[in-house]
């Protein structure tokens, strides 16, 4: 059995010393974006994708290793270990065929099988299936012991047959042929629970297209697999698996299974006196032992994979959002729309300080247009605001229409309205993160905090919401929560020290996701910080408590100190690598602060010069471009979606218009976007490209400003079906550039709503309309 190091070496395509020395670093403590950045050398340059990937697969196959060790432990006390059943548990590559291997040993209760096999029976079972031209009746009678109840030939041969049902359905060879046979062939198949066939509830109704339906188990995409796997755990729906026209769970002569397991144990039917009973035998086998538990097996590897598709997906918007660009350090008023309870205000200067709060009235009932003027005027002017921050829940779009009239009158004001998504926003004012930030602002009021620091720093924001409230999963609460936990804690990880984050004026919430860091940490930073003032250098942060040196190695490089001591702090270059920029100053007779930013120069610079024994080519390099651009935040300009004018509530929607949107979902089928309805539209994958695609993310991804025409409204259902190919014709049967693939089969369209799969009718573009993400 290869190492675990060359078993994920070769499934990343790299050197085994590669994954080797990854393996070595992390069991070291250090951190995967501490890693890929800075031990390039060490790993051959693996890049911090290949090192997620790397992470999770070691944790995978360590536990395998753990199972493999406690099973050879557990037949080995058994006294069966023989070599060849010690070499097949030892070269088994996953934990499907280690389980196989272990059923026949694995303690279990009392089985009808074992009794039989106390009951003297075993000889008789083995008899009849090595020469099958001995009578039943006649070799059953040799078996008669009143001492276990075996007073008949009825009660031997059951016995017998209980036997052989053990042996055939703990074969490791047989399950493995059958699961692999089952997971190619099979149909996947759901069906209404019949007492829920005729409720018209919208409970119910949501799963109405799964009521009767079928699609090969290879391929079920992971959104369908989840919703179906909803509908059963919410009593609406059985699914099943079936091979062909047979039931799977019905008995069928000349099942395909039954065959396989007949021809496996050389069971055959040439009219000899056993053969019915031992056909009878493999019948039963299929029937009570195999189908269910090969069913469960399947059905749980379909839901293991879809989770991992789901989450995968969920990390993939994540990632998106959380980079998706800073608007800047301008002073910002928070707007969280609301009719009756008003709109509520907070204005944040440039570093997302508090200076201002409160409440105003312009929207209906109350209509206080002018007061509400007067508030936002005098709040601009008084702070010098430069953004205008405004949720995008109920009211967004008649309080953004107030707000421009404002700035249109006031033209002496400098500021620019932006619609900002609030998803998660009310999870954050009712923390405990909040409540310790502001002890005595009402929670409405942390609510616009949060959106107009949101509109200034995604990131920054969005790191004190949990990933799961932020509103850009698929069946996020259908996964294994810890597994999805764990997968968006790495993506908030990778993209909090791909930016950097200033030590200065840092959130702990964000110090807690540096590299090296944890809440203890991140809040001694702060604490440190709040008591002696800025810090002046990178090295200052040892002075904190429990920053030791180990945690310096880890966390230095990802923070940043602007206008200390050293100009270096405010960059990406790592401390421990100074020397390095010092040896190209010195040997070209420059000042250390004027190499930085000097383009012309840098780039005449070749890397292999500065080399030495620590410092290799990758390392060098990244330090030269790290010089040239200092600090430089890979995130995208700011730009924002301008929603059109009138158009407000989706009944303002008409087929053909094209509207501007911002992307703010994207599935495995389509992507969602925002036009300032209130209501996500659904462009279908059909309908992102003229080309042929197999994943949405070709086309888009979340954060994404696209221009969309409207192809169909539903306004009873909630649901806008939109297209990007802006040359479409509304009503027209879609021609999809997905030809033969993505487009899905009437039974198989399918809402994403976040938490509700929700129905699709079938017929043109319009199948494709989904419930939207989000009821604004």
């Amino acid at each position: 059995m290869p190492s675990i190091a060359k078993r994920i070496a070769d499934e990343l395509n790299v050197q085994e010393q590669q994954v080797s020395a990854a393996v070595g670093l992390l069991d070291e403590g250090a951190t995967v974006p501490f890693i890929s950045r800075y031990r390039k050398e060490v790993t051959g340059g693996l890049d911090d994708s290949q090192m997620r990937t790397l992470e999770e697969r070691l944790r995978y196959l360590r536990e395998l290793e753990e199972r493999r060790a406690a099973i050879l432990k557990s037949i080995g006390e058994q006294g069966k270990l023989t070599p060849e059943l010690e070499h097949e548990v030892s070269i088994a590559d996953t934990k499907n065929r280690l389980e196989d291997l272990y059923l026949p040993y694995k303690p279990k209760r009392r089985t009808k099988g074992q009794i039989a096999k106390e009951a003297g029976l075993e000889p008789l079972a083995e008899a009849l299936l090595a020469d099958p031209t001995l009578a039943p009746d006649v070799e059953a009678a040799k078996y008669f012991n009143a001492e276990h109840s075996i007073n008949d030939v009825k009660s031997a041969l059951d016995g017998a047959k209980y036997i052989l049902m053990e042996k055939f359905s703990e074969d490791a060879e047989l399950l493995g042929r059958l699961r692999h046979f089952l997971h190619n062939e099979a149909t996947f198949t759901a069906r209404a629970v019949p007492e829920k066939a005729n409720d018209t509830s919208q409970e119910v109704q949501k799963f109405r297209d799964y009521f009767e339906h079928d699609e090969p188990l290879k391929s079920v995409p992971s959104h369908r697999a989840l919703a179906m796997f909803r509908g059963r755990n919410e009593g609406v729906l059985s699914i099943s698996i079936k091979v062909g026209d047979d039931d799977a769970n019905a008995v069928s002569k000349g099942h395909p299974c039954e065959t396989m397991i007949a021809e496996h144990w050389q069971v055959q039917d040439k009219g000899r006196a056993a053969d019915g009973w031992l056909a009878e035998v493999v019948r039963w086998t299929w029937r009570v032992k195999l189908l269910t538990h090969l069913e469960t097996d399947l059905l749980g590897e379909l839901r293991e994979k879809a989770e991992e598709e789901a989450i995968k997906v969920f990390a993939s918007n994540l990632k998106d959002l959380l980079l998706a660009a800073p608007a800047g350090q301008k002073a910002t008023i928070g707007l969280d729309p609301g009719m009756r309870t008003g709109v509520k205000v907070a204005v944040v200067d440039a570093t997302g300080k508090v200076l201002d709060h409160c409440v105003m009235y312009p929207t209906p009932p109350l209509n206080k247009i002018a007061e509400s003027e007067a508030i936002l005027v005098h709040l601009c002017n008084k702070h010098n605001v430069g953004l205008i921050a405004i949720g995008n829940g109920t009211a967004s779009r008649e309080t953004e229409k107030f707000a421009k009239d404002v700035l249109k009158r006031h033209s002496d004001i400098k500021a620019s309205t932006v619609i900002v998504s609030e998803a998660g926003a009310s999870v954050y004012s009712a923390s405990e993160y909040a409540a310790k930030e502001f002890p005595d602002l009402d929670v409405t009021i942390r609510g616009a905090i949060s959106i107009a620091r949101r509109l200034q720093d995604p990131l920054a924001e969005l790191v004190k919401i949990d990933p799961k409230s932020i509103g850009v999963g698929q069946y996020q609460h259908d996964v294994s929560q810890s597994q999805l936990a764990r997968s968006l804690d790495a993506v908030v990880e990778d993209c909090v020290n791909a930016v950097g984050v200033e030590v200065n004026t840092a959130s702990a919430a964000l110090l807690a996701r540096v590299s090296g860091l944890n809440t203890t940490l991140a809040n001694n930073i702060v604490e440190f910080r709040n008591q002696n003032g800025v810090f002046a250098s990178r090295a200052a942060l040892k002075k904190v408590p429990r920053f030791g040196e180990k945690t310096f190695e880890q966390a230095a490089g990802f923070l940043r100190v602007a206008g200390g001591d050293n100009p270096l702090d405010a960059s990406a270059v790592h401390p421990e690598s100074y020397s390095v920029v010092e040896k190209i100053a010195q040997k070209n007779t420059r000042e250390l602060k004027g190499l930085i930013g000097d383009s012309s120069f840098l780039r005449g610079l070749k890397a292999a010069d500065y080399t030495d024994e620590k410092f290799g080519v990758p390392t060098v390099t990244d330090i030269i471009k790290e010089l040239d651009k200092p600090g430089r935040d890979p995130r995208p300009e700011f730009k924002t979606a301008q929603f059109q004018d009138g158009v407000e509530e989706i009944t303002d929607l008409v087929p053909g218009m094209i509207l501007e949107g911002t992307v703010t979902n994207v599935t495995n089928f389509g992507a969602f976007v925002d036009i300032g309805v209130h209501q996500d539209g659904l462009v279908h994958i059909s309908a992102l490209s003229h080309n042929f695609i197999k994943d949405p993310r070709e086309a888009v991804k979340a954060g994404d400003i696209v221009k969309a025409k409207v192809m169909e409204v539903d306004v009873p259902r909630k649901r806008i079906a939109l297209s990007l190919r802006l040359d479409d014709t509304p009503g027209e049967k879609v021609e999809a550039g997905n030809k033969g693939g993505n487009r899905p089969s009437q039974n198989q369209q399918r809402a994403a709503q976040k938490n509700n799969p929700a129905p699709a009718s079938t017929g043109s573009l319009g199948a494709l309309l989904q419930q939207a993400m989000k009821k604004k």
